[in-house]
């Protein structure tokens, strides 16, 4: 299996040297870096990485805009496949549902934990979206929403669980244990945080999130919470 090739847009030095020195020792192919938005425009379009890392605060542009740009870019370029992962310390909801509405795949706060963070990137990579526990709620509470309010709620595609899916979840419940993750999920609680809760390892958090996401035919944590309160599964 390649390693995942990354490059990271990011005006901290001191952020900017971490985050290279964390991709390269978990085995990324780290393909580059700019301290601002007009730099990180050519580097993508030079490197054609798989994931491209990007702060919203840089100097010349915000993350945002830099997000638009990319993807009119690759609009003109079938070989540019590169996805997008903002990773920044803005969390309301205005910022993070413009993030997705320029195109980005995934959304990280600088808080995350390593592991997540090179989790976040393997599933970006993957072609999933990652969203950060902490601001899942955002785009949770669009699910609340009636269909049409506000042009921003289209920003964020949800989908209500038709009958398929209705069979597939009573053919393969859920068990005590996942329904129980899953509403921690849905919380916005991270996989350490879930792990506090209910007295388990890290590791067995992620064996019960695997499982959840198998059973409910989806690809990550903020798609099981929206298909789970669609279907009724929670609350």
């Amino acid at each position: 299996m390649e390693p995942i090739r990354v490059v990271l847009v990011e005006d901290h030095n001191l952020t900017r040297m971490g985050l290279r020195t964390a991709l390269k020792q978990h085995g990324m192919d780290f393909l580059g870096e700019a301290s601002n938005g007009s730099q990180g425009v050519e580097l993508v379009e030079r490197t054609k990485p798989d994931v491209a890392i990007f702060d919203i605060g840089l100097p010349d542009m915000d993350g945002i805009e830099l997000t638009r740009r990319v993807r009119q870019a690759q609009a003109e370029d079938e070989n540019a496949h590169t996805r997008i992962l903002i990773l920044t310390m803005h969390d309301s909801e205005d910022v993070v549902l413009a993030a997705f509405g320029a195109g980005a795949d995934s959304y990280c706060t600088k808080g995350i934990e390593t592991e997540d963070l090179i989790f976040a990137v393997e599933e970006t990579a993957a072609g999933n979206s990652w969203i950060d526990p902490t601001i899942a709620s955002i785009v949770l509470g669009q699910v609340r929403k009636p269909v049409g309010v506000g042009s921003e709620a289209e920003m964020v595609e949800i989908e209500a669980v038709d009958s398929e899916y209705r069979n597939l979840i009573e053919t393969y419940p859920l068990t005590a244990r996942e329904l129980e993750i899953l509403e921690l999920i849905a919380a916005g609680c991270s996989n350490a945080d879930i792990g506090e809760k209910l007295y388990i390892t890290v590791g067995t958090v992620k064996t019960h999130v695997r499982s959840i996401l198998n059973k409910l035919c989806v690809n990550d944590r903020t798609q099981a919470a929206v298909r789970a309160l669609r279907s009724g599964l929670i609350k």
